[in-house]
């Protein structure tokens, strides 16, 4: 066997023998009820801390398109009237 297998098998097992104590025992089933209100407020918040980043990217969006504009307006005035004159007199 190689590494590689060796580590999926461990991990495997390892898996299997927490998903069963979680399911077939006792302890397991009181450890899933005091668990779940804690990943239920744990997704809320991941919930809550995505929109706050939504509403963040959207300001910051909001302030480069002002800048952009503010930016543009700025051009500088053409130094004759048209542009296809090359002095003023």
């Amino acid at each position: 066997m190689d590494n590689r297998t060796m580590a999926a098998t461990i991990v495997g097992g390892i898996a299997g023998a927490l998903v069963g104590y979680l399911l077939f025992t006792e302890r397991g089933r009181a450890l899933r009820r005091q668990l779940e209100p804690a990943l239920e407020d744990f997704a809320r918040e991941l919930s809550q801390f995505r929109g706050t980043l939504i509403r963040a990217a959207g300001v910051a969006g909001e302030g480069w398109r002002l800048l952009n504009d503010t930016l543009s307006e700025r051009e500088a005035p053409l130094r004759y009237q048209t542009p296809h004159q090359s002095s003023p007199f």
